[in-house]
């Protein structure tokens, strides 16, 4: 119903509670008059009764302001920040993220909405408009867990106040989007990604099969005959460290065709990407360890607080759900036979063969190695430990063991772990 001061002058309201007040008319009748309740009449009423001549029924809305001006100064305040951080040629941020403003605002006690800090950035220049997003050209759909891993690594240099770039390793459950392992590391190298195998499928199982790109540590591509050097090797020919390592427990791996089509990985890549560079730069992180801590914050915020775009879902509630259904492809971790140990399934290999000492060259070092024939292969499992400093050898002849050693990790300096 239209307010009252839209429908009657002030006079008129006056004449019906004078009338009231004097006794000539009921409560009800003025009521309907005026088209209120009864509360609104006893307030109009209780205000004439104060000062008859005063009265008015004229609104006036007050003039404050919206927001509190600290909360207008940490908007102004986040806001050049964010510019700072996109002005930044060095940085791989290139646009503006409110919802990461607000967080840190949230974090301090400052509240604001979305769309006001929005409305600010705008006012202020501090807006850029969204770009076109580009279309995949190959999409992989699953429909339970643990049926494919999509696995990468990403280089960045992840804060400004970092003497270099770190290298964020990551897997992510395809069917669920839930990211089932992250972590940085100073230097990509084979034994890193074969760590984050173990450590997923000794957590969660064995999967049936892993997304990787074409990246040499995962597939040997050969390039094509030129005149000046005929290829002996054919693409897959040759069998990386990571590869034996999925073959040993029985994963299937399939290759990416293209960046685009690991799109589901490429999209928590810019999230994570956007928001930790962000917090170092503000932050002035300059560790891995303290990246590590933002990283941990981040990922559990991905997993475990944020609604996915795509499913709709949380990760880890779709990931638990599927999991309590039956719904998944993970098999539980046993070492296989011959092996009983992870120390033979998760390592680096070598083959040589037994010269007529009974001895192997390794790496500048010697090992005589018992109970095997003279020129019989065997097979060498190297386990680099950078906590303890050393290298574990482990050597096998007809599936068993004939011989273990360890020596220091110095010692190895042409083996790139």
């Amino acid at each position: 119903m239209e307010q009252v001061h839209r429908r009657f002058t002030g006079e008129q309201v006056k004449v019906l509670l004078a009338q009231y007040g004097e006794g000539k008319l009921d409560r009800a009748t003025v009521e309907e008059t005026l088209g209120i309740g009864r509360s609104r009449f006893f307030a109009l009423f209780r205000q004439y009764r104060l000062d008859p001549a005063e009265f008015s029924i004229v609104y006036h809305r007050a003039s404050t302001p919206r927001l509190d001006p600290d909360v207008e100064q940490e908007i102004s305040k986040q806001l050049i920040l964010e510019k700072g951080l996109i002005d930044d040629k060095s940085l791989p941020i290139s646009s503006y993220n409110y919802s990461a403003i607000k967080d840190r605002m949230d974090r301090v006690g400052l509240q604001a909405s979305l769309p006001t800090i929005i409305d600010r950035a705008k006012r202020a220049g501090c807006y850029l408009p969204h770009r076109k997003k580009k279309v995949h050209d190959r999409e992989v759909v699953t429909t339970s867990i643990g049926a494919l891993i999509q696995h990468d690594a990403s280089h960045h240099h992840w804060s400004p106040y970092a003497k270099q770039p770190w290298i964020l390793i990551t897997s992510i459950d395809d069917f669920s989007r839930t990211l089932l392992y992250a972590d940085f590391v100073e230097q990509e190298t084979t034994w890193a990604h074969i760590k984050a195998a173990e450590a997923l499928m000794r957590k969660y199982g064995l999967p049936f099969r892993y997304y990787v790109d074409s990246l040499r540590v995962f597939r040997f591509v050969q390039s094509r005959d030129s005149n000046w050097r005929r290829q002996v090797l054919q693409t897959d020919e040759a069998d990386p460290q990571w590869r034996q390592v999925m073959r040993t427990v029985g994963v299937d791996v399939t290759f990416a065709l293209s960046p685009q089509a690991k799109g589901k990985i490429e999209r928590p890549y810019r999230w994570l990407q956007d928001r930790i560079v962000r917090t170092c730069a503000i932050d002035k992180l300059s560790t891995i360890e303290e990246a590590r801590a933002v990283l941990k914050e981040e990922i559990d915020r991905y997993n475990n607080r944020q609604v996915h775009s795509t499913t709709g879902q949380i990760p880890r509630i779709r990931f638990e759900d599927a999991r309590k259904q039956g719904n998944t492809l993970f098999r539980p971790f046993v070492i296989p036979k011959p092996y009983v140990s992870t120390k033979d399934v998760f390592c680096l290999r070598e083959k040589r063969t037994l010269n007529g000492y009974g001895k192997i060259s390794l790496l500048s070092h010697t090992i005589a190695v018992p109970k095997v024939p003279l020129r019989e292969e065997v097979e060498i499992h190297l386990v680099p430990d950078a906590k303890t400093g050393s290298m574990d050898v482990r050597i096998w002849w007809s599936n068993r063991m004939v011989h273990s050693a360890a020596y220091p990790l110095k010692e190895f300096p042409a083996v790139h772990f």
